[in-house]
């Protein structure tokens, strides 16, 4: 079920409310038990085949986190350690059958030049994200971190809807006792109003920007990247540049829209990341629980910085590839990954080498050279398959600027097509590196909302329009034909 649907907005989402509101006012453990179920609804809408998957998965990783605390509790170290491998390979077993086992054979077969045929294995929608929160989950039941283990608060944790087909990438700690929070449990007229302005600037992204600039990025991956002029090739890279940020953008305040709606806060996963002046600084702001996750459960326990330079950039190496690797099962994502590894090794290089004097250097060309190497991994990231890769970044580099014919790659005249892009690209630019995000804009608001300054006619004419807009929008995103979200591929 998309976000962007007459009905999620008009069926799901107002059962939803209704039914954790009346029954939080009888049982707080009842209206967790009740958002459970409403998440697997949720999930099963997609592909009901796969519910069991996910059930079987929240079951094993729930019952192998309850033996690993407590063979901690009972000082049975190497038992502890048994059952958290145990589960570590359960998860990862998930993910390499279902992600990764026809790329797999695939390049089996061209090493060995035998016969195999991938089986053809479908992913499941959400499995990376319902997999990567509860590896995070077992590692700290074994770090003796977590202290809770309701089965209803853990099942929520894991498929809580907001989250669950696109992250955040969620962490117990964070989300398991809002849960039990009576503050969680109670309808504010203000909090439904600033979810749902959350909802709808998300909205706003994904049906007018990322949808309205998506035309140009198929033509130069998909169709014509054989024969691109530079121009065209900048044009195609940078409109999916800003597509992908917006769409994503547009995931991650819908998302945190409706988890306040609902009481529950959840974790930023977003915050401008193309204003950022470096690489270690984009990966602060892009994909922020991934970022984190990657950092706490993958780079650190490789060892981090603690065993001197070299190594560290190794580990940081490493971290990127998997990294890569994690958002799809193909080469064109490993080198994307790898890329961002030799930025990040050269990043914290360059502020080794320059200390105090780094500053100096972020300021004058940090920017630009950081989105410029951002645009350069994205072609890798879209395109599906290497030699398209090389033929958008050889024609961005050393293509023509016009071609002679006045055939354009959108079929039609050439000049006007990229004048139409050029167009789309600076209203783009203007919103991405000045405007202020969700966050920036409507933090006053949810202090109003602590303050209790948005009930009664105040919040009623607020949430009247909210649903004017908001209606006006889907009606836009049905009529133009509803398209998913680019980070339900990962």
């Amino acid at each position: 079920m998309l976000f962007n649907t007459f009905s999620f907005v008009l069926i799901f989402l107002p059962l939803a409310l209704l039914g954790y509101f009346v029954l939080s006012k009888y049982s707080l453990r009842l209206s967790v038990v009740f958002l459970f179920l409403a998440s697997l609804v949720f999930y099963a809408y997609w592909d009901i085949a796969y519910l069991p998957l996910l059930l079987g998965s929240i079951a094993t990783n729930y019952l192998v986190g309850i033996w690993i605390s407590r063979e901690k509790a009972a000082h049975q170290a190497r038992r502890a350690k048994l059952a958290l491998i145990l589960g570590l390979v359960f998860n990862l077993g998930l993910l390499s059958v279902f992600k990764y086992l026809d790329f797999f054979v695939v390049n089996l077969a061209w090493l060995t030049g035998a016969d195999l045929k991938p089986p053809g294995i479908l992913l499941p929608i959400g499995i990376s994200f319902f997999t990567f929160t509860q590896i995070a989950y077992l590692v700290d039941c074994h770090a003796a971190k977590v202290s809770e283990y309701k089965p209803e608060n853990y099942g929520l944790f894991v498929t809580y809807f907001p989250h669950l087909i696109a992250g955040p990438i969620l962490h117990h700690k964070d989300m398991m006792p809002q849960f039990d929070r009576v503050a969680s449990h109670v309808f504010l007229t203000g909090r439904l109003v600033v979810g749902m302005t959350f909802f709808t600037i998300g909205l706003f992204k994904k049906v007018v920007l990322a949808d309205g600039v998506a035309p140009f990025v198929a033509p130069v991956f998909d169709l014509g990247h054989a024969q691109l002029t530079s121009l065209e090739a900048w044009c195609g890279a940078l409109a999916y540049t800003f597509q992908l940020y917006f769409d994503f953008s547009a995931y991650s305040d819908m998302a945190y829209g409706l988890s306040y709606m609902f009481g529950v806060i959840l974790p930023i996963n977003f915050n401008s990341p193309y204003k950022a002046r470096s690489i270690i600084d984009f990966w602060r702001r892009w994909h922020i629980t991934l970022s984190i996750f990657l950092r706490d459960y993958l780079y650190f326990t490789l060892g981090g910085n603690r065993h001197g330079e070299l190594r560290r950039y190794a580990n940081l190496l490493i971290t990127m590839l998997l990294g890569g690797l994690w958002h799809g099962a193909s080469w064109t994502f490993v080198i994307w990954g790898a890329l961002h590894g030799v930025y990040l090794v050269i990043n914290h290089g360059i502020r080794h080498f320059l200390g105090e004097r780094q500053h100096m250097f972020l300021n004058l060309s940090g920017w630009l050279l950081t989105f410029v190497a951002v645009v350069v991994g994205w072609v890798f990231f879209r395109a599906t398959s290497l030699p398209i890769a090389i033929d958008v970044l050889s024609a961005m580099v050393g293509g023509t600027y016009l071609g002679d014919s006045g055939e354009g790659f959108l079929g039609g005249n050439r000049i006007m097509a990229l004048d139409e892009c050029m167009i789309w690209l600076l209203a783009s630019a203007a919103i991405v590196f000045f405007a202020p995000n969700a966050y920036d804009m409507l933090g006053r608001g949810i202090r109003h909302v602590e303050e209790g300054r948005l009930s009664g006619m105040r919040g009623g004419l607020a949430l009247g329009a909210l649903l004017t807009l908001m209606f006006l929008l889907l009606a836009i995103s049905e009529t133009r034909g509803i398209s998913e979200f680019l980070y339900f591929n990962f």
